[in-house]
């Protein structure tokens, strides 16, 4: 393990979740979760008689969790090679078609703050702020200054997997894991038409209705539908 690795594996094991979100993420929608990443600054071993926090504010978006199987990851653009040959893998262990959830987020890191206060204090004033605007899904996360991403990462680790259960109940509930002949599941066919209104009103981009088809090799069953779209704009 190199010296990198270490210190992943440090920030990792020293983030602690104070407060989590009340609630799981949503099946079928966006979830919105505020965040205060609370750490003790970088620099505090090397300045002495120095009592301050780093507080970190900030939200993850994690949009509504898709269902995807091996054969359509192996098509995603933007992995390593090392993750193509795990792709494989569990194509050769499990089946291309056998359905997964695959969940997306975004970071939106907001403001930066460091109060002349210890990390205790700060804990417990931000819980107060908390319960106070009542707040489902605000969460506090210690984390470490440094390697603060890597701390909100684990967050969104612990957060996935807290969840993904209900998800899946949910989503099996509605029949969407079901898979097709083509290997398709129906919550992927659900997404191509909401992304064919899309590109029909214009928010959304043709070429990423395209890369949706290849990605499930659907493009030749669609090609007349896709090709429609520009017909009716002239």
């Amino acid at each position: 393990m190199d010296i990198d690795d270490e210190r992943i594996r440090y920030a990792v094991d020293h983030t602690e979740i104070l407060r989590a979100p009340k609630q799981s993420l949503s099946t079928f929608g966006t979830t919105n979760i505020y965040y205060y990443l609370v750490a003790e600054p970088a620099y505090s071993e090397l300045v002495k008689n120095v009592t301050e926090t780093v507080v970190r504010e900030g939200r993850v978006i994690a949009e509504r969790p898709r269902i995807v199987t091996p054969y359509y990851l192996s098509r995603l653009e933007g992995f390593s090679s090392e993750a193509r040959r795990y792709f494989e893998t569990l194509v050769k262990t499990h089946s291309p078609h056998t359905p997964g959830l695959f969940y997306t987020y975004r970071n939106e890191p907001k403001e930066l703050t460091i109060v002349s206060e210890d990390l205790l204090s700060v804990i417990d004033k931000l819980r107060a702020e908390i319960d106070k605007r009542a707040d489902p899904l605000a969460s506090i996360i210690k984390g470490e200054d440094e390697l603060w991403d890597v701390s909100l990462m684990k967050f969104i680790y612990e957060m996935t997997k807290s969840s993904i259960r209900n998800n899946l109940m949910q989503m099996g509930a509605r029949g969407l894991l079901d898979i097709d002949a083509s290997g398709v599941p129906v919550d992927a066919r659900i997404r191509i038409d909401e992304l064919f209104r899309k590109v029909s009103r214009g928010e959304a981009e043709p070429r990423e209705l395209k890369a949706e088809l290849d990605r499930w090799n659907l493009f030749e069953e669609y090609e007349d539908r896709f090709f429609a779209i520009f017909k009716k704009e002239r």
